[in-house]
């Protein structure tokens, strides 16, 4: 899921700023007047934004992942080895356990990293990736159970709950950045109003600013999202348990953790199942909760029912 995760925010980000710079370059700014702000236009126009941006990036999520990650997809009709097939009818078995009418695409990419993905815009639109990493240093047991993990994020419609957290996460940051960016242009051209005369806003100042604190915004708010991200992980562990079984979710987290080194570390935000560990801030930005807290979770709830 944190590839996903990390192109959705990267994607959603770009997104947003394309969209704010060029409505500012076209001057759409009717939540401004000579009084000041409009807050509750400001607000209706921030929302419609942030959703339309947050959607906008959903629809694009299979193919953004296809193309930043070079999967091939493996053909349904003809896969080139025992294992493209024995990937493609366990993601099938899965998905029609998990009750998913149509069969996500499935497809594998090249990386020595232990990983895997599903992406897409809903349960029947979607894409399940491995890396050629994960089929070669995993046995089918600890794969299943990946899979299971990924089948669930799917099950769960998680990409349309992170797409919704992504929306008011969106209409905030342009929200705050617009109403900081009008105060501070509006004080510091009020300190040199005596000395220049009554000057109207410097719009162009203030959508410098608002752009560059759009970006320091959405940072600060992908903390939220990766917060609801380590939620949502926990909830595909169940759903794994549910459709591989529970020990294979736990052999498929231990044989993980037992790979850790196997992961590139240029690439340590996008891991998927991958334990997070580092400061405590950084841990704010972890997308997934660490390993053996998600193995407990597993064995608690096992004893439990």
């Amino acid at each position: 899921m944190p590839k996903r995760i990390f192109l959705f925010i990267f994607v959603n980000m770009m997104v947003i700023l394309t969209i704010s710079i060029s409505l500012s370059l076209l001057g759409v700014n009717s939540y401004l007047s000579q009084n000041g702000i409009d807050f509750q236009a400001l607000l209706i126009f921030c929302t419609v934004v942030g959703f339309a941006g947050s959607f906008l990036s959903l629809m694009m999520s299979r193919f953004m992942a296809k193309a930043f990650h070079g999967v091939v997809l493996v053909d349904p009709n003809n896969p080139n080895s025992s294992a493209e097939e024995f990937l493609l009818n366990t993601v099938y078995q899965y998905a029609q356990d998990a009750g998913i009418t149509t069969m996500p695409e499935v497809g594998v990419y090249q990386s020595p990293e232990v990983n895997a993905f599903a992406t897409g815009s809903s349960k029947n639109s979607a894409l399940v990736a491995v890396s050629l990493g994960l089929l070669q240093r995993m046995d089918r047991k600890a794969v299943e159970g990946v899979i299971a993990h990924e089948v669930a994020h799917i099950a769960n419609g998680d990409m349309v709950t992170m797409t919704l957290v992504q929306g008011v996460i969106n209409t905030f940051v342009m929200f705050f950045a617009r109403v900081i960016a009008w105060v501070a242009v509006s004080f510091f051209q009020n300190r040199n109003e005596n000395e220049e005369g009554s000057n109207p806003p410097s719009y162009f100042l203030m959508y410098a600013i608002t752009w560059i604190l759009e970006i320091l915004l959405s940072i600060l708010g992908s903390i939220v999202v990766c917060f609801f991200s380590r939620v949502r992980e926990y909830a595909a562990d169940k759903g794994g348990a549910e459709l591989a079984g529970r020990e294979k979710m736990i052999h498929a987290l231990r044989s993980l953790k037992a790979t850790l080194n196997l992961i590139d570390n240029s690439h340590q935000s996008l891991t998927t199942l991958k334990i997070n560990s580092g400061s405590a801030i950084m841990e704010l930005f972890a997308t997934h909760p660490q390993l053996d807290d998600r193995i407990a979770r597993l064995r608690n709830r096992d004893m439990a029912s």
